[in-house]
């Protein structure tokens, strides 16, 4: 690292520690609650689906979910002029409380000496390299959420690029909780689920309408459909040759195309490509553990780069599992074209 890159790399330490409120960022330390909720903020910030749902922080690493729904009426009367009869209350929340567990997440990235010799031209470049970290971060909330198995003491990237072990996501969670709430197979053939004509959903609307049948009704309020690119190009192909390239049918196919079952969906960025989930933005959630977020940033001669260590302890929650229903992506194929499935 060169002496211009060393004196921008002290100014970076020094605007980040007193954006922290402590001496220097070269020693460990513990980001303190109110600055930790802005660091959660920006990094929410950082993608366009996290601010759709929620992220909470949580005292306890495990606990109750934070948020619920009524389990069905609660409104009615009873005679209590008659002996024995008297009001009983019901249980609000008698689909039963659900819990969450959060595990110790790391996020260690470096720089080179080299990166360091030409970034220091930048001004901004304590802004531009935090920025850099938590779109990563964001990007990575997203992937484990739809990704996540399991909880690994010691992570294998090259085993699981789509950091399968870092954390349990979404989908592990109804997973474990409502098993029958993810499809795992169809019925034409075991193992399998297929998607397009001869299939087990003829396309996507079939797909959603099936599916949304799962959620109880008086639970399907804001329901979104959050599908994967692979399916919506393909759906995308069959409308078009369905419907010819004239102006009017170019607008009737993009109206046709603003809703999957009667439901609004998007696509969200790093979700699987051939995944189909359909719940509410509200029933997604990230726990934070309040003063969990630890943090150092040090030079490391001996590699020829700076490092920033990063670590919180995180989990994903779906605070109503009944009311999220899917398909495992792993598991759906799609029409090959020579009369097969792939």
């Amino acid at each position: 690292m060169n002496n211009f890159a060393l004196k921008a790399f002290n100014e970076m330490c020094g605007r980040l520690a007193k954006q922290y409120g402590i001496p220097t960022v070269e020693k460990a330390f513990t980001v303190e609650p109110t600055i930790e909720q802005k660091l959660q903020d920006a990094i929410v910030e950082k993608s366009t689906f996290l601010p759709k749902i929620n992220v909470f922080t949580v005292d306890e690493l495990e606990g109750q979910n934070i948020l619920g729904c009524a389990a069905g009426p609660v409104s009615g009367r009873i005679d209590t002029s008659i002996e024995g009869n008297e009001r009983t209350p019901r249980d609000l929340l008698g689909l039963g409380q659900r819990k969450y567990r959060l595990n110790k997440t790391n996020s260690d990235v470096y720089m080179t000496y080299a990166t360091m010799d030409a970034w220091a031209k930048f001004p901004d470049l304590a802004e531009r390299y935090t920025r850099y970290v938590q779109e990563r971060i964001a990007n990575d909330r997203e992937v484990i959420g739809w990704y996540g198995t399991n909880s690994a003491d010691t992570t294998d990237l090259d085993a699981n690029s789509m950091l399968q072990d870092v954390n349990k996501g979404w989908m592990q969670y109804v997973k474990e909780t409502v098993p029958a709430n993810i499809l795992t197979t169809g019925e034409k053939q075991a193992g399998e689920i297929r998607i397009g004509m001869d299939g087990d959903f003829v396309n996507l609307d079939h797909a959603v309408v099936e599916l949304t049948e799962g959620i109880p009704p008086y639970l399907r309020r804001d329901l979104i459909v959050l599908v994967g690119s692979e399916l919506v190009a393909r759906e995308k192909t069959l409308l078009a040759v369905a419907n010819g390239q004239t102006p009017s049918e170019k607008l009737l196919s993009s109206s046709a195309f603003s809703i999957f079952g009667g439901l609004p969906w998007e696509t969200p960025s790093s979700f699987p490509e051939r995944g189909l989930v359909i719940t509410s933005y509200e029933n997604l959630s990230i726990y934070v553990q309040s003063g969990s977020w630890r943090r150092q940033i040090k030079e490391k001669p001996e590699k020829d780069r700076v490092e920033d260590y990063n670590s919180r302890n995180e989990g994903y929650v779906v605070e109503t599992p009944e009311k999220f229903v899917a398909v495992d992506f792993s598991k759906v194929k799609l029409p090959n074209g020579s009369d097969g499935w792939a």
